[in-house]
């Protein structure tokens, strides 16, 4: 790798700028000189050849756009003089073959989990609080801050001093502007139960209303999050009334699990003498199981036990050439040892269809992934939309010009084993290796719908920086740069920035990341979204979501 410019596929007719390249620059590659013709920020491409209007453009060895007029060598691709495009996919029976990673230094190792009846393993203990209807979430709300301080979950005592402070002040009558506020360093309560890593309340806006597919969708997703390899036991709060019923919940939740064991509270409110006796029987049987799923002891688990998501969001010019790349490494090395991978967002595989396609281990694989994706755009463009449309202004901005130059990208985070499974939302991940799992790839979307279908871990790389997280899956930050590294290093775990220096193969970094995965995976970090308590979950309705 040059340290100013790549090339990532020999079939490229576009240079991807390493740092910022003054306009006029002459460049020497490959045995061929380029002038760049105007200045090439860090991240964005250029044309190393003359190009005419519909000339089709090739990044990652795919098609990702076609030019929109006339111009020279050494012109900067921009969303003015490229457009979205992709080649057709099509089943087409080939015999895929895949270079396996070595693996040795990772046959042998292990985790620390905790290991459920059914065979799950976890890498966290939590208690779940879950609504059948929105009209709990004010009881939700209310349970929350009686227990998380006084269990010692609260992260935001610094808040409430700096906001004790401000508050003090006025009272005085000082002038806000004229006080030196002295920072909080008050330390974190002591957890009363060790072994419990988490209280996690799953507030939503579903359950009535909407339609009934609405509802019958979201007992899908309340379910496996209730079954989920890392929950130990759930409160249930329902109103009554509502479209989503009790029933409706547990019949999902045990089609999906016929022998689920774990302490399931239920509490309805319309049966309750009173919203008071409600909640104080909700704390008082919450507590009890809590005691009990505190006896739990984290023990060593095979690799092939774990089930990893991957994810990008706020992706930049950098994230097809460092994070995901070596996430994709990670993920094959975790597909040779028989544990399980999800590379969900479908917008995001725009463009890269066919590779994963002929990637399937068989033709009804194959046909089910090219069924949700067609299905899948077509309902975008009914609404006047479609995948092409996915890239943001953020995106676009740090050289992300097209969907396909996104998902030709993003799809690098699924490494190259064979594809295993197709999963629709909130189906289960049961085979080892890596599945497709249908998703949105709006970022808290997407990692809700990983989760429920079991990741216990999800590696989320960014180039902007994201604060998302998951009330039920520890999600890790992986850096595409070193300047974002360093910026928002209160969110981001991980900095891959010395992939595009130089300093580290694709392969090192990828090992250097499984690594740092086992010690969250056994409870020696806690990533930061999780210390955050970043606990994003948005259900998806089965609408246009890109």
């Amino acid at each position: 790798m040059s340290n100013l410019i790549l090339k990532i596929n020999q079939k490229d007719n576009v240079l991807v700028a390493l740092q910022d390249i003054p306009a006029e620059t002459e460049i020497i590659f490959e045995g061929a000189t380029y002038t760049t013709l105007e200045a090439i920020p860090a991240k964005h491409k250029f044309f190393i050849n003359d190009m005419k209007q519909g000339d089709e453009i090739f990044m990652y060895g795919v098609l990702v756009g076609k030019v929109q007029y006339d111009l020279a060598a050494g012109t900067r691709m921009t969303t003015d003089n490229t457009k979205h495009a992709a080649e057709p996919y099509y089943y087409r029976d080939v015999d895929y073959h895949w270079k396996k990673p070595d693996v040795s230094r990772f046959l042998h190792k292990t985790f620390k989990g905790y290991h459920r009846s059914n065979g799950d393993v976890g890498t966290a203990n939590y208690w779940l609080f879950i609504p059948t209807v929105f009209c709990e979430n004010r009881n939700l709300d209310i349970i929350k801050e009686s227990l998380y301080n006084e269990l010692g979950y609260a992260v935001d005592a610094k808040y409430k001093s700096y906001t004790h402070q401000l508050v003090e002040a006025i009272s005085k009558g000082e002038n806000l502007d004229d006080i030196d506020f002295s920072p909080s360093n008050i330390p974190a309560k002591d957890r009363v139960f060790k072994n419990v890593d988490g209280i996690k309340f799953l507030n939503h806006t579903g359950g009535c209303g909407g339609t009934r597919q609405d509802a019958d969708m979201l007992s899908k997703l309340l379910a496996s999050y209730a079954d989920h390899p890392n929950v130990a036991g759930v409160t249930l709060l329902s109103l009554g009334c509502q479209h989503l019923q009790i029933d409706n919940f547990k019949k999902d939740l045990y089609n999906r699990n016929p022998d689920f064991d774990k302490p399931l509270l239920v509490f309805e409110q319309q049966k309750a003498e009173s919203e008071e006796t409600m909640i104080k029987n909700a704390l008082f049987e919450t507590l009890k199981g809590l005691l009990e799923i505190n006896k739990f002891e984290r023990e060593d688990a095979p690799l092939s036990k774990l089930c990893v998501g991957v994810k990008c969001g706020g992706s930049d010019g950098f994230s097809g050439i460092s994070a995901n790349p070596a996430v994709g490494h990670l993920a094959d090395i975790l597909s040779v040892l028989g544990a399980k991978v999800l590379l969900a967002e479908f917008p995001e595989l725009c463009g890269v269809e066919q590779e994963l396609i002929d990637r399937a281990v068989d033709k009804p694989t194959a046909e089910k992934f090219i069924k949700l994706m067609t299905e899948y755009d077509e309902l975008a463009h009914a609404v006047g939309s479609g995948f092409y449309m996915n890239p943001s202004p953020g995106n676009i901005k740090d050289g992300l010009i097209t969907d396909a130059i996104k998902s030709a990208g993003a799809a690098k985070k699924g490494g190259s084993a064979p594809v295993v499974d197709v999963l629709d939302y909130t189906e289960r991940a049961t085979k080892p290796g890596l599945s497709l799992v249908c998703t949105p790839g709006n970022d808290v979307e997407a990692t809700t719908g990983k989760a429920a279908s079991g990741a216990t871990l999800i590696l989320f790389t960014t180039g902007l920086g994201t604060p998302t997280g998951n009330p039920v899956c520890p999600v890790i930050k992986v850096a595409t740069n070193t300047v974002l590294a360093t910026k928002m290093s209160d969110i981001i775990d991980i900095d891959t920035g010395a992939v595009v220096r130089g300093e580290k193969t694709i392969q090192e970094m990828g090992e250097d990341i499984l690594d740092f995965c086992i010690d969250v995976a056994s409870g020696n970090i806690i990533p930061k979204a999780v210390a955050l308590n970043q606990d994003d979950f948005i259900p998806w309705k089965r609408g246009v979501s890109l």
